[in-house]
């Protein structure tokens, strides 16, 4: 996609929401949104592309001023454009039973709503965004789990893309909170990542100090695919984390076995031949009896993984649609946004992601830390 499209694609919908709202408002109003589209529909390209033409910290800043006109833009496009279509409806109806207000007082109205409740939920979903994920309590109910594992626990961040926006203090923030839960093991599931090793290295390093009684285990995502996977691959080796890449390790638990495999990302073998993800590969040698439990980063996976035999898989990828509308046009392409689902006989769960991409900003799909505890199913 050239530079040229990508800034002649936010030049032409900047000019729509002005064009749609501008002439509405009163002074100073109308001066004041004229204004900040102008400076979004530059400022937006540019956040995109900075790392290619800028370095360093001035690189960072125009990244980050980018996002966040990305953000508001966002709202204020959907806003438009739902202002539009309510529009032509009171139009039809008021063509055939007039209404008992001028039509024109809606127009002005609606034309005031709209950047007022864009700005209100992009402060909103700042204040959400930025804050450090909860934790979610969820119980799995696994069909003939073994007493020595009734309780097993799984802290999982998934999603956080480090980045122009999440730093080392963030990301120390989340491994004091998942260290808190005190897991039997903790599972990142990809997209951990958005830009280089080089780039990154000092704001990941707090990931070192996770700590959980048999490991933490680490699957690609697509934005490690990105970013450069094999480099990060490595680099989160020499933090003493273990990258399950289509492979297992077999945990002994309470007298117990319980086998956790990963795969890479759904779309890796685009990337690379041999990354191709494969859920039955990566229970190959594997005790066939013991329970088994996936790191798959997309909730797509789960078809080849209930056929190959698995009772749990872990996902994240969606982020719950990280802001509305976009929660409703997550299942365009994953078959769940958020939460515990059941296919066949394997539990799927979502997790609607521990720090947020592109803009600082979550509205009603709220980040999370998950604390997964695995019960009989009888419990």
């Amino acid at each position: 996609m050239s530079a040229t499209f990508v800034f002649g694609l936010s030049a032409l919908l900047h000019f729509y929401i002005g064009a749609r709202l501008v002439h509405e408002l009163p002074a100073p109003a109308s001066w004041l949104l004229a204004g900040w589209l102008v400076v979004s529909t530059v400022l937006m390209p540019m956040g995109m592309a900075a790392r290619r033409f800028l370095s360093g910290a001035r690189a960072e800043r125009v990244a980050i001023a980018g996002l966040l006109a990305m953000g508001l833009f966002s709202s204020l496009l959907v806003g438009t454009f739902l202002r539009d279509v309510l529009l032509i409806g009171f139009g039809v109806v008021h063509t055939f039973a007039p209404l008992a207000f001028p039509f024109s007082t809606l127009e002005r109205l609606s034309a005031e709503l709209v950047p007022a409740a864009a700005l209100a939920v992009t402060v909103i979903g700042f204040a959400n965004a930025r804050r450090i994920a909860r934790v979610v309590e969820v119980r799995v109910p696994i069909a003939g789990l073994p007493a020595g594992l009734d309780g097993f626990t799984i802290a999982q961040i998934s999603d956080v893309h480090v980045g122009p926006t999440i730093r080392r203090e963030y990301v120390q923030g989340i491994v004091d909170a998942v260290n808190r839960i005190d897991a039997d093991i903790i599972a990142i599931t990809g997209d951990l990542v958005d830009g280089s090793v080089a780039q990154l290295r000092e704001h990941v390093a707090p990931l070192a100090q996770l700590k959980a009684r048999h490991g933490v285990f680490f699957v690609t995502g697509n934005h490690e695919y990105y970013s450069g996977a094999l480099p990060w691959m490595a680099e989160l080796r020499r933090l003493g984390i273990t990258v399950l890449h289509n492979g297992h390790a077999v945990l002994e638990h309470a007298g117990e076995q319980l086998v956790v495999a990963g795969v890479p990302d759904y779309s890796a073998g685009h990337f690379h031949d041999d990354h191709a993800s494969d859920p039955a590969r990566s229970l190959q040698g594997a005790p066939a009896h013991a329970k088994k439990v996936l790191l798959a980063h997309q909730p797509r996976t789960a078809p080849a993984a209930a056929r190959a035999g698995f009772d749990l898989q872990v996902s994240g990828h969606t982020h719950g649609g990280q802001f509305w509308p976009w929660n409703h046009f997550v299942r365009l392409q994953q078959p769940y946004t958020a939460g515990l689902h059941k296919l066949d006989g394997l539990w799927v769960y979502v997790s609607r992601g521990t720090g947020y991409w592109g803009p600082p900003k979550r509205f009603g799909a709220p980040s999370e830390i998950t604390r997964l505890s695995l019960r009989p199913a009888s419990a």
